[in-house]
């Protein structure tokens, strides 16, 4: 792929009823996500109003929930190698939940938690008809129904920023003071800054954000409620003017929004 090492190339929503989330983020977002596919697998493509995904939605079945998975956001991250990037992460305390698997004409993946805890994918993708070139374009600093940030909250920023800076190429330029938060650590990679970390809020365990574009936070909170979501916090203002909103679907799985007022 055309991604460089250490780059988000894919999201993904684990829920137990796809067609209830596909109600939900389609009024919320503007997305059009697929219906079912033929097969057993329940794995949906998550359409943008330009054509291109934005992610996909595996359907969390009785098996898996009863062996712990709830409904999440996961992040991909497209690495050179998975198997020696595993070996590394897990060299630097990263446990392994899912060892390396490939699936033919998708790639080869694994399923880390970092030091902290917080769950990650990283995955080698197949290139879509074998061009070396291809690249993932699910995140943007700015496109709406695109992850626009891709935030860290954990128990020990400093600790987060040791682990994944050498192993992924991201680095920390910049951090911004938050009182008794303490900083919002900037990440950047390749001159792109595409998302930070900082301490955890009210004793939640350490776990990745993906704030996903929207055109008006204001209209998309109203879509929320509406379709049986529960806002958690906000809407607030950041630094920069965009506005946050954070919340749960009706499902249960946490999501974040950023976008214009």
């Amino acid at each position: 792929m055309g991604n460089p090492h250490g780059s988000f190339i894919w999201y993904e929503l684990m829920s137990p009823d796809p067609e209830g989330a596909k109600t939900f983020y389609d009024a919320v977002v503007g997305w059009d996500i697929e219906p079912k596919p033929a097969g057993e697998l329940d794995y949906r493509m998550i359409r943008r109003g330009d054509g291109g995904n934005a992610g996909g939605i595996l359907k969390l079945d009785q098996a898996m929930q009863d062996q712990g998975a709830k409904p999440t956001w996961l992040g991909y991250v497209g690495v050179d190698d998975v198997d020696k990037f595993v070996e590394a992460a897990t060299a630097r305390g990263a446990h392994t939940i899912m060892p390396p698997w490939s699936v033919e004409g998708i790639g080869r993946m694994a399923l880390i938690a970092d030091p902290q805890g917080a769950v990650l994918y990283v995955m080698k993708p197949t290139p879509p008809g074998g061009d070396p070139d291809a690249t993932s374009d699910v995140f943007s600093v700015d496109a709406k129904g695109r992850v626009n940030w891709n935030e860290l909250s954990t128990s020990d920023p400093q600790a987060a920023l040791d682990f994944y800076g050498p192993l992924l190429g991201w680095v920390n330029h910049d951090t911004m003071p938050m009182g008794e938060l303490g900083g919002y650590h900037f990440l950047d990679h390749h001159d792109l800054r595409f998302g930070a970390t900082c301490g955890t809020m009210g004793g939640q365990p350490p776990a990745w954000r993906y704030y996903i574009g929207v055109d008006s936070i204001e209209r998309a909170k109203a879509a929320v409620e509406a379709q049986g979501g529960t806002p958690t916090m906000g809407p607030h203002e950041v630094p920069g003017g965009s506005w946050i909103l954070l919340g749960r679907d009706p499902q249960g799985a946490e999501f974040a929004l950023v976008g214009g007022k």
